[in-house]
This record gives C-alpha cells, structure tokens and sequence, in this order.
C-alpha cells in the first residue's frame, strides 16, 4: 500500500505541472496552447499505437469512433482551454481549487447510478466544499482589488472558465465510465492510447484551422525563442502529464483501495497550488489557506462516504493495464467506473 500511496503521489506531482505551464507561456493564447499540447499528445500517443494497430484496429467500430471523438473534444480540448483561459485570468490556486472538487460533481452527475451514495450523506462534505469555494472567490476579488489589478468582468471570466473545466471533466468522467461498462473490448490502455491519437488528430485539426486565419486574430506575434519553449513544455506535458503521470496512477490504482485512490487525487490540487506559489515566489493568503483546507477535507470526507462493502477493494475494472506502468496512460485519468456508478475511482487519467 505504502508504494501505491507513493505512485499516486508522484502522479499528482507530474498532473499538476499542467497548471503552471500556462503561466509560463503567457503570452501564448489558451487556443494555441490546447492546440499545441495535444497535437504533441497526439504524436506520443501515436508512437504507442503502431506496434499494437493490428490487434487494435479490427475491433474499431464507428460508436467506438463516434464516442472517442466526443471524450477527447471535451475531455481534453475544451477542458484545456478553459483551464489556461482560467489560469490567464485569475492565476493557478483559483483555477486548480474549482477543478480541485472533480471527485464531488463526478458523484453528484452520477448519483442516479447504480450503488450511488445517498445525497444526505454527502450534505457535511458538499458544505465543506462550497464554503471552500466561497473563500476562493472572495480572496480574488479581494486581491486583486487591493493590488489595483483586473477588473471584475476580467474575474467573473476567469472563475467562468475555471467552473467550465470542471463541468467538461465531469461530464467526461461519468460519460466515458459508463461507456466503458457498456462496451469492454478494449483494455485500458488500448483505449487510452486510442483516445490520444483522437485527441492529437483535434489538436492537428485546430492548428491548421489557426494557421488559415489570420495570425493576428489567435495570437500576437512573439520572439522566436519563446516558440522553441512552447513546443519544449508541450514535450514533457505529453510525455510527464500524460505518459508517465498515467502510467504511475494506473499502478498507484493497483495497489490501492479504490476509495483510497480517489483521494489521492487531491495531490494534483496541492501540487498544482505548490508550483504556482512557487512560481509566484509567494505564500498563500489566509482565505487561501482557508479555502485549501475545506477544499480538501471535503473531498476527502466525500471520497470516505463511498467506503465500504468488498466493491472497495477490487481492482479489476477492465480499463487499467495489467503492466504497472503501462505504455500511454489515459489523458484523462478518469477512464475508470466511477464510485457512484460502481464504487469504482473517478479518475484513471487532467490536465
């Protein structure tokens, strides 16, 4: 238990490299880096589905084809682009708390599903949550307002945007585990790796519909250098955030508990807030601190409602790869049934 304990730990840490990076590349619109980093994703993804395209391709059929589009639009193009226009406005501890309480509306979505916890359990948590969300959008007003900084439009957009990333990955997260009960003739890593290329042929697709317009209209003209940057961070968002960070996360799944590995998902959160803290050479505000530690006791508290019963200590779902690091893990951790539907964890592989 202790190693998947730590494999969910490193995962976190690579996952929340995903929210610092558009702060580095800031002066790139969140169009062209959703467009950059999958195309990359793609090519990665790619790389891993040659060697298994004779056994993988028979079995393709136009729902698979349909559904994969669908997952990869919202669960990985959409939900990136939120979240970088999120980050671009309102700076990563707003951004990663709001997508930080994932766990939670992936169990309200799913709660008419089979095994569902009742809602009156969930009342404490939901209340911990809100009130930590409520300190979150207190402390950027009031921040920003002290330091003279962006107008309120500027901030309703960015905590829009932070809400519309969590509305994709909920909706991803439950569609994609109930498409997966529904039909197992993939394992895991066969449809993650599938998923990637179909997220990298979206991302291709976005980038020749950037070059067609004029460049003004996406992007304003940046030195040469910064370019070489841009494509070095997408590298190792594909290869840390999606290849390994998966990968570590389906082996942490293994090894643990699945109500215990649903709350490993709160490292991403607080490795996402140490990096920006960092990046922001800062410690946090009291509302901050505030908001982190209901956030957190929220999910966490939610995520023990759904203990309980034998369900809890299966594994095998039919998504996670028998290897313990598995070539290209899912972009979206959240492949695996989730607790509601079979107390299974919300998230197999964000962002």
């Amino acid at each position: 238990m202790q190693r998947g304990v730590l494999y969910g730990m490193l995962a976190g840490a690579l996952w929340g490299t995903v929210f610092v990076v558009p702060r580095q590349l800031a002066e790139f619109s969140p169009l062209l880096l959703s467009a950059g980093r999958y195309a990359m994703y793609g090519l990665v993804s790619l790389a891993a589905l040659l060697p298994m395209l004779r056994r993988v391709w028979p079995r393709m059929t136009r729902a698979d084809l349909v559904a994969l589009v669908k997952l990869a639009l919202v669960g990985n193009v959409l939900y990136y682009l939120f979240l970088a226009s999120a980050i671009h406005l309102v700076g990563i501890a707003p951004a990663s708390l709001i997508v930080g309480v994932l766990p939670v509306t992936v169990t309200l979505l799913g709660r008419r599903d089979h095994g569902a916890v009742p809602l009156s359990r969930l009342v404490w948590p939901l209340a911990m949550i809100a009130a930590g969300i409520v300190c979150i959008n207190v402390d950027v007003f009031s921040a920003a307002s002290e330091a003279g900084g962006a107008s309120v439009l500027t901030r309703i957009a960015g905590i829009g945007c932070a809400v519309g990333a969590l509305v994709c990955w909920t909706w991803f997260a439950v569609e994609n585990a109930r498409y997966l009960q529904r039909n197992a003739h993939f394992s895991g890593n066969e449809w993650s790796v599938l998923w990637g290329v179909v997220t990298g042929a979206l991302g291709g697709l976005l980038w020749l519909g950037i070059l067609v317009v004029p460049s003004h209209w996406v992007q304003e003209t940046v030195a040469a250098g910064r370019w070489t940057t841009f494509w070095q961070l997408n590298l190792v968002l594909a290869i840390g955030a999606s290849w390994l960070g998966n990968g570590l996360w389906n082996a942490a799944a293994k090894r643990l508990p699945l109500t215990l590995s649903g709350q490993m998902i709160v490292f991403e959160t607080l490795f996402a807030l140490l990096y920006g803290f960092i990046y922001d050479h800062r410690l946090p505000r009291g509302l901050e601190i505030a908001a982190i530690v209901l956030l957190v006791a929220g999910v966490s508290w939610s995520v023990r409602q759904h203990s309980g019963g034998p369900e809890d200590t299966a594994h095998g779902d039919g998504i996670v790869p028998d290897g313990d690091l598995p070539g290209i893990g899912n972009e979206s951790r959240l492949a695996q049934p989730n607790n509601d539907a079979k107390k299974r964890s919300g998230r197999t592989t964000t962002a």
